[in-house]
């Protein structure tokens, strides 16, 4: 990817916490390229050796419970734009009509091969073709909805200067973060004010560590962790 110039990011972008974290990536222009080039290649790869495990996974997913293969929701990626997220289905048919955004602890809407599927991230395999088309990265911030996104503080935004990731330390950090969603009422609230906070810390972190060979080692230990 290629940094774009600071005048021409939105105008909710532009402020001094942000331009501290463009100034860091604008020194890495060249890791910015290799890590599009390394998207590109291991993306391509990977939806060769994931075809037919994907296809497996497809037919278990439609005998297990009436509805779509592939969960498509709208995400905030690079300079803000939006773009749909593919996932497998891991819930009822429209769950987002019947409960919240964020899933909550042993939550109803889950089918029952969608709890395999959390547990080992099989559910964002579909996530390769969101980095082929360059909408996100195998290492970056999670995208979010447009509704938290439109709550984040003015550093926050510094993490739309590069696409979302499908993992990253933050993910990492916390992928076990069930006892924050007991409470239905209270699952947007302790998202924002508890945990979104503290994976941003995480998050801008990332621009600091940021090269090709640091992002292979979040993949890897992203396997660790899921191993």
């Amino acid at each position: 990817m290629i940094l774009c110039k600071w005048e021409t990011l939105p105008d909710y972008m532009k402020n001094e916490q942000v331009k501290i974290y463009y100034d860091i990536l604008s020194h890495k222009k060249i890791s910015l390229f290799l890590k599009r080039v390394m998207d590109i290649i291991l993306s391509l790869l990977l939806i060769v050796i994931l075809a037919i495990p994907m296809l497996i996974i497809a037919v278990m997913i439609k005998c297990d419970s009436k509805g779509d293969i592939i969960f498509k929701q709208t995400r905030v990626t690079t300079y803000g734009k939006k773009f749909k997220i593919f996932k497998f289905r891991t819930m009822i048919q429209d769950a987002e009509e019947k409960g919240n955004l964020l899933t909550e602890a042993n939550d109803s809407r889950i089918t029952r091969i969608g709890k395999k599927m959390r547990k080992y991230r099989i559910d964002e395999f579909p996530q390769v073709f969101n980095v082929l088309l360059g909408d996100m990265s195998f290492v970056g911030t999670r995208p979010e909805v447009p509704k938290y996104v439109n709550m984040y503080t003015p550093d926050m935004y510094a993490t739309l200067l590069t696409p979302a990731g499908i993992t990253s330390m933050a993910s990492i950090s916390f992928k076990d973060n069930d006892e924050f969603f007991t409470d239905p009422a209270l699952v947007d609230k302790n998202y924002m004010e508890i945990i979104l906070p503290q994976k941003m810390v995480l998050n801008l972190d990332y621009y600091r560590k940021f090269n090709v060979l640091y992002d292979l080692k979040v993949m890897f230990k992203t396997v660790g962790g899921v191993l």
